[in-house]
């Protein structure tokens, strides 16, 4: 596979490259690192700079909660993430800490129809599209239900309410009733066919950005580690068009696949660019079509409609067991 070579920094949609004109570009090959001799999984925090400040859950809730943001996100080889990442102004980021710990593992788990209502939106970029996911916190045994809705101006707008971290691999008949409330101006599908379809799961570091001369508005930065995507349904894997299927894939439900060397860097800001997104881009690195749910979806099933994905997937999500 050829290397993704760093191009001239030239800003996406505005930005500011005086500011930047001293920073160095770090000259690292942004090709997946599994596929470099010796090669080894990174954790978060070998790639984020310890010596960045930390800062409270409760700081960082009342300083950049964001439920309604632009999102911008990333795929990085994991040193090439360290390097860029390093080269961030240190006065300008705070690690999210709690009892010591800045690394924290994630999961979730996705619902969908049977004919993936909710996949095929994504696909398509259908004007009005969801997502229903139960969202976990291992460290904390902390779960939510959480529905995503996306339309105008590309917004996200994310509501959750507190769910049982044991079932949340099923929707329970006050999840169906939240759900239900949630979606019923945007689709007739019926939330008694939503079934888990996927599960995703990785470790996140969040990173504070606050306001300053390079940063216009308080914004957030999180970055992905340890990516790993389950497949729960056998429809999700032999689904066709024509709602046929031809077979399953490959990959198996209930297995464990992973995409070695990836990280995924996540933006979340308003509508102007953070200094995570400009530092991005000086590097060479430009935004990319990507969702857990939907690309692990495509990557694990050919058979689905995925040409927004399709250079994603086959640049950075060429699946693996798990070890």
């Amino acid at each position: 596979m050829s290397p993704q070579t760093p191009q001239p920094y030239t800003p996406f949609q505005g930005g500011d490259a005086q500011t930047l004109e001293s920073t160095h570009t770090p000259a690292v090959d942004n090709t997946p690192s599994s596929h470099r001799s010796g090669y080894r999984e990174e954790s978060t925090m070998s790639i984020v700079p310890t010596y960045w400040q930390s800062i409270s859950l409760d700081e960082l809730n009342e300083k950049a909660a964001m439920q309604t943001r632009v999102d911008r996100k990333y795929i990085v080889d994991a040193d090439y993430a360290a390097s860029i990442l390093a080269e961030l102004p240190a006065d300008e980021a705070a690690v999210l800490e709690i009892d010591g710990q800045r690394e924290f593992a994630y999961d979730s788990v996705y619902f969908d129809t049977p004919d993936l209502v909710s996949y095929k939106a994504s696909a398509i970029g259908s004007r009005n599209r969801f997502k229903v996911r139960t969202r976990s916190y291992l460290d904390s045994d902390l779960s939510f239900l959480e529905v995503k809705t996306e339309g105008a101006r590309e917004f996200t707008v994310k509501e959750r309410i507190p769910y049982s971290i044991e079932n949340r691999d099923m929707l329970t008949a006050e999840g169906k009733e939240y759900v239900a409330t949630a979606l019923e101006q945007l689709t007739d599908a019926s939330v008694d066919d939503l079934e888990p379809v996927i599960r995703t799961g990785y470790r996140r570091t969040t990173v504070y950005l606050p306001q300053s001369e390079q940063n216009p508005v308080d914004s957030r930065l999180t970055i992905d580690t340890s990516l790993t995507w389950t497949p729960l349904s056998e429809s999700a894997l032999m689904y066709t068009a024509d709602g046929g299927g031809e077979g399953p894939t490959k990959y198996q439900v209930g297995t464990e696949y992973t995409a070695p060397g990836t990280v995924i860097i996540e933006t979340k800001s308003g509508s102007a660019p953070s200094v995570a997104d400009k530092y991005l881009w000086r590097a060479g690195i430009r935004p990319v079509k990507i969702s857990k749910f939907a690309t692990g979806m495509a990557a694990l099933n050919p058979q689905l409609p995925a040409n927004k994905w399709k250079r994603t997937i086959q640049h950075w999500m060429q699946l693996e067991p798990a070890a």
